[in-house]
Order: C-alpha cells, then sequence, then structure tokens
C-alpha cells in the first residue's frame, strides 16, 4: 500500500488572483527579506485584502532556516491565531512556513519530532497556502521540511503528509525577475527531484509520469530560462517543471544525491539546489554500475537514442553533466572553492550525516561506508564513479 499526496493547485498567468476568493478572518505571510523588497509580499497582502482577510507578516526567514527560527515563527503565529498561513518565496520559506505551523498547531512539539509516524492533528487552528518564487524546490507541493540545526552544522530532513499545504499557487509572475545563477541553482534542483523520483526503489506509476514530464520541460526549458530570463514561455514551463518534479518525488522519493547534498551543504553552507545537483551524475553512475539501468527510461523519454539499457544510461548521465556545465554550475566540490585541507577534516561527519538522512534509504544502490567515503571523493575531485 503507498500513497499520493496533492495539494489544491492553481498554476498559471493570474493564478495569485485565486487568494481574493478564500475564505478567513486572519493570514499570517511567511517570508524572506527578499519577498517584502521585490514587492512580493504587498501583491500577495493586496489580494487577500480583497477577500477581507487581516494580514500579518514574518519576513526574516533566513536561507535554510534554523530550529531558532521556526520556534520564533510559531510563537507569532500563537500570538495573532491566523486561520490561514502563507508561505511565500523558495524552499526556505515555504518550509519554515509548514513547520512553523506543525508548531502552531502542537506546541508541545520540537521541530525535529515533525514525522510521518506522528499523527500531529493540523488543520484545526489553520489552513496552509503556499507561494513559490522560484523554480526548482517544489516545496509548494510536498510535505517535506529542511531546517538547519547550526550547533551541530547539519540538515535535518522532517515532515509529514500533514505538512501537505491546501493550496498551491504556482504564478509565473514571481519567477520573471530570478538571475541566472539563482535559476541554473533551482532548475538543476528540480532535475535532481524528478531523476532521483523515477529512480528511487520507492517509484510508483503514479510518480513516474511525473517525474518523466518534469525531465523532459527541465531540459528543453531550463537552457532557455538561464540564457534569456524574459522568455516567458521557459520561465512558465520551468515554475510547472519544478511543481509536477516535486509532485513526483515527494510520492516516491529522493535518494543519495540529496543524501550528500543535505551534508555537504550543511557543513559548507553551499546552496541546496547546487548541493544536491552537483552529486547527481556520481550517484547516477555508482548506481548505474550496479547494472541499474532504470535511468535508461529517462533518457529515451528525452530522445537519447543507444542501442541497449547501459549505452542508455551513461547517455542520460552524460547528458546531465552537460547541461550542468552548460548552465557554469559547479561539477566538483573542489571547484565550490572548499580547500582538500578542510574537506578531508569534514569527510567522516559528511559521512555520519549522509548515512543518517532520510532520503538514502530509498537509493537505488545503497553504499556501504567505503563507498559513501569514496563517492565524496570522487565528487570532490571530479572523478569519474567507477565502483
Amino acid at each position: 500500500m503507498w500513497f499520493f499526496n496533492s495539494p489544491q493547485i492553481v498554476f498559471g498567468e493570474g493564478a495569485l488572483t485565486h487568494l481574493a476568493q478564500i475564505r478567513g478572518a486572519r493570514a499570517y505571510i511567511i517570508a524572506d527579506p527578499q519577498m517584502t523588497t521585490f514587492g512580493f509580499v504587498e501583491r500577495v497582502r493586496a489580494q487577500l485584502a480583497e477577500a477581507n482577510i487581516e494580514t500579518r507578516v514574518f519576513d526574516q526567514v533566513e536561507a535554510e532556516p534554523s530550529l531558532a527560527t521556526v520556534r520564533h515563527g510559531a510563537a507569532l503565529l500563537r500570538e495573532f491565531e491566523p486561520d490561514w498561513i502563507v508561505g511565500l518565496g523558495g524552499g526556505s520559506p515555504i518550509d519554515a512556513a509548514k513547520a512553523m505551523w506543525a508548531l502552531y498547531e502542537r506546541p508541545d512539539l520540537a521541530p525535529d519530532g515533525i514525522s510521518p509516524l506522528e499523527y500531529l492533528g493540523l488543520g484545526k487552528k489553520a489552513r496552509l497556502i503556499t507561494i513559490s518564487t522560484t523554480s526548482g524546490t517544489g516545496a509548494e507541493v510536498t510535505w517535506g521540511i529542511v531546517l538547519t540545526d547550526p550547533n551541530e552544522k547539519r540538515k535535518l530532513g522532517v515532515g509529514s503528509r500533514e505538512t501537505l499545504a491546501t493550496l498551491a499557487i504556482v504564478d509565473p509572475q514571481f519567477v520573471m525577475q530570478m538571475p541566472p545563477r539563482l535559476t541554473a541553482d533551482t532548475g538543476l534542483d528540480a532535475l535532481t527531484h524528478a531523476i532521483e523520483g523515477y529512480a528511487a526503489n520507492w517509484h510508483n506509476d503514479f510518480a513516474d509520469g511525473l517525474c518523466l514530464k518534469a525531465v523532459d520541460l527541465v531540459f528543453n526549458f531550463l537552457p532557455r530560462a538561464y540564457a534569456n530570463g524574459d522568455d516567458a514561455e521557459a520561465r512558465e514551463k520551468m515554475h510547472n517543471a519544478a511543481a509536477i518534479a516535486g509532485l513526483g518525488f515527494i510520492n516516491s522519493m529522493c535518494t543519495l544525491a540529496h543524501a550528500m547534498g543535505h551534508a555537504l551543504g550543511g557543513a559548507f553552507h553551499v546552496p541546496h539546489g547546487r548541493c544536491v545537483s552537483l552529486f547527481l551524475p556520481y550517484t547516477m553512475e555508482f548506481a548505474a554500475n550496479a547494472g541499474n539501468y532504470r535511468y535508461a527510461d529517462l533518457a529515451r523519454f528525452i530522445g537519447l537514442v543507444a542501442p541497449d539499457e547501459a549505452r542508455a544510461t551513461r547517455n542520460l548521465i552524460a547528458a546531465v553533466r552537460d547541461l550542468e556545465t552548460q548552465l557554469g554550475s559547479n561539477t566538483s566540490i573542489a571547484s565550490l572553492g572548499i580547500a582538500r585541507a578542510d574537506f578531508a577534516a569534514a569527510l567522516e561527519t559528511l559521512c555520519d550525516h549522509a548515512e543518517n538522512d532520510t532520503q538514502i534509504v530509498a537509493a537505488p544502490r545503497q553504499p556501504d561506508r567505503a563507498e559513501l567515503r569514496r563517492l565524496f571523493e570522487c565528487a570532490f575531485a571530479g572523478q569519474p564513479v567507477t565502483f
């Protein structure tokens, strides 16, 4: 038995105006400072005002939100008692909003206690709206939450099916201003979600089609969005791709690239999308070396012709590396500016955190400790994975 979960999704040009039709009394908008600077918070407040909903704003969510930020935000919610919580931004504000919602309704809960194994009883006080302003994380349609413990320098993957948004707004107006580097990082994050969601041990018929479509959209439209930020079609297609990939992987699972990426990002403060996409081709090689050729389906779907599954798989891995190079993304840990000595000093901790990451359990090939260490070393030096 398995589950398929999705919020109600309103997408396309003008999707934000749907907020004027919702019913409620008070809404708390959770965002980062840029959302206020760009005027996005006011756009949301204006639509909620049309629905006669009183609003307050917490716009101090940092990148990779900390446990302290989540606790502070939950305290603010308890003071205001909203019946809607609005997560506005990229993955960080949206994940923070999910966690704050859980702690608002369950004050007895610690952030790391948000788990699929724990009944939370959410929805008695408020419902959640998510509005994505980047085209990558898919956080607007997923129930997963990534938080940071700065004391232990690690990321925590938590979440519950109950932390899924009630309503997700996928409006391309919010991504027309994204700069090329952010476009690349977030777009490659979406690609990693789709490929890992398709290859995961927990793949299933309901999620597979979403992952296939997301991979196709990314390869077709991410180079265009990166090269020309004013390409409205490319922006809209990539915004859709991110949400579609999010639906795909959250109903399957991400795998080893995410486990390793979370570990590296927590230790060295590297953006999430850049981390996970860096590890993607290395982890694909690792799985393919053991005869896992599910990647061949993805290769054929995007038109990479090959005489057999092994060659098709290698073609897809090469295409991922070519795309990353085309977008000027980092293809090795060393290229991030991390010194060999610092990497070596952190390596055992990186392995510890990757082994303890929830995403590793669905990897199509499970590494032992020695293999995981070698994978990190290959990724540091930019060497192919031959084992």
